[in-house]
C-alpha cells in the first residue's frame, strides 16, 4: 500500500482540512493490510480500512479530530472493543492533513507517531537509504514508533477509447483502483458523465490524433461509438507502439478488422497483439460485465511497460456490441 498523495491533495483541496487513517499495525485476523487507508473529512469519507464496525468508530473519531487538529494513534482489540468475529487487532493511525502539511512530502512519507521523539531512530534513517539506493523496496510499516510509507505513483497508464455505456462502466469499476492513471477520450464533452476525479478527461474532434501523445507503454482499451473510428485507432496504435491493446467487438469484426489491419501492411505478429473481444466471455455482454471482466484482466495481468513486450492479456474474452 502507498500514501496517495495526488488523491489527498485533491480531497483537501476541495473540504480542506481532512484526516486520513492508515492501518499502521495488526495482530491476529485483520480486515485489512498495514498501509490501508480512509480519508474522512465533515461530510464524507474516501477509502476503506475495513471491519465495517472498525471503520465506522474510526471515522467518529476522525471527525472528532477536525475541531482539535490534533493527531491519534489507537490500538483496537477488535473482539473486545467493536465485538468483531475477526479476533485480531488493529493500530490506526489518524492525521490531519492540510495543504501546507502536504507541501513538505518527499517521495517517501516518514513521521514520528503521536508519542513518539521527533529525532528519526536509525533504524528508520537506514531504511529509508536502502530504499533510496534501491537495496530494498520501500513498504508501509510502522517501525520505531515512526510510520513510513512510499508515495504512490501510477505504475500502469491506461488511455480508454470512448464515453459510451461501456466506456462509463470501465472508468467506474477502474478509476477507483490503486497504480492506475486514466486517460479517458471522446470527441464531445456530452458524451462523457461525470468525470471521476483523477481521471484525465481529452475532448478532440478526431481521437485518433491523440495516439501520438500517448506513452509507449500505455494500455489501450478502443470501444469507440464508430468501428471505422476503431480501426484508424488500432491501425495508428500498431504503427505508434503500446504495451497492450484491447478492441471491443464481436468475432466477425475481429476477422475484418484483421484483414484491413493486413491490407494496411501490419504482420500478422503484429495484428495478434491486438485482444479482441475484451473481457471475459462467461460474464457476458451487458456493459459492467464486460468491464468486472476487464477490470479482472487488469488486476491479474502483469503490464509490459515496454514498446516490444508480449502485449497479449491472456485468453479470457468477452463479445462485445
Amino acid at each position: 500500500m502507498s500514501f496517495d498523495r495526488e488523491g489527498l491533495g485533491r480531497l483537501v483541496a476541495a473540504h480542506g482540512a481532512v484526516v486520513r487513517v492508515v492501518l499502521a499495525g495488526t495482530a491476529g485476523s485483520a480486515p485489512r493490510e498495514v498501509g490501508a487507508a480512509m480519508v474522512v473529512w465533515a461530510g464524507g469519507q474516501d477509502g476503506t480500512i475495513g471491519g465495517g464496525a472498525l471503520e465506522y468508530e474510526a471515522a467518529a473519531r476522525a471527525r472528532a479530530m477536525l475541531a482539535t487538529g490534533a493527531d491519534r494513534l489507537d490500538r483496537v482489540p477488535l473482539g473486545p472493543a467493536l465485538n468483531q468475529c475477526c479476533g485480531g487487532a488493529v493500530v490506526l493511525l489518524s492525521e490531519v492533513w492540510d495543504a501546507a502539511r502536504l507541501a513538505g512530502l518527499g517521495d517517501i512519507v516518514a513521521r514520528p507517531m503521536p508519542g513518539a521523539g521527533a529525532a528519526m531512530p536509525l533504524k528508520v534513517a537506514n531504511r529509508l537509504r536502502a530504499a533510496r539506493n534501491g537495496t530494498r523496496p520501500v513498504i508501509a510499516e510502522a517501525l520505531q514508533g515512526w510510520m513510513i510509507e512510499p508515495v504512490a505513483t501510477p505504475a500502469r497508464e491506461i488511455w480508454i477509447w470512448g464515453a459510451g455505456h461501456v466506456g462509463r462502466a470501465l472508468v467506474a469499476v477502474l478509476s477507483p483502483l490503486p497504480g492506475l492513471h486514466l486517460t479517458w477520450i471522446d470527441t464531445d464533452a456530452a458524451r462523457f458523465p461525470e468525470v471521476p476525479q483523477g481521471v484525465t478527461q481529452r475532448i478532440v474532434a478526431n481521437p485518433a490524433d491523440l495516439v501520438a501523445e500517448a506513452p509507449r507503454g500505455a494500455e489501450h482499451l478502443v470501444l469507440t461509438f464508430s468501428h471505422a473510428l476503431d480501426l484508424e485507432l488500432c491501425h495508428r496504435l500498431l504503427g505508434h507502439g503500446f504495451a497492450q491493446l484491447g478492441l471491443i467487438g464481436s468475432d466477425t469484426k475481429w476477422a475484418r478488422f484483421r484483414s484491413r489491419l493486413a491490407s494496411l501492411g501490419h504482420p500478422p505478429a503484429q495484428i495478434s497483439r491486438i485482444r479482441c473481444p475484451i473481457g471475459q466471455k462467461g460474464l457476458g455482454k451487458h456493459p459492467q460485465a464486460i468491464a468486472v471482466g476487464v477490470a479482472c484482466d487488469v488486476l491479474t495481468t502483469q503490464n509490459n511497460k515496454t514498446e516490444t513486450g508480449s502485449g497479449h492479456n491472456g485468453e479470457g474474452r468477452a463479445a462485445g456490441p
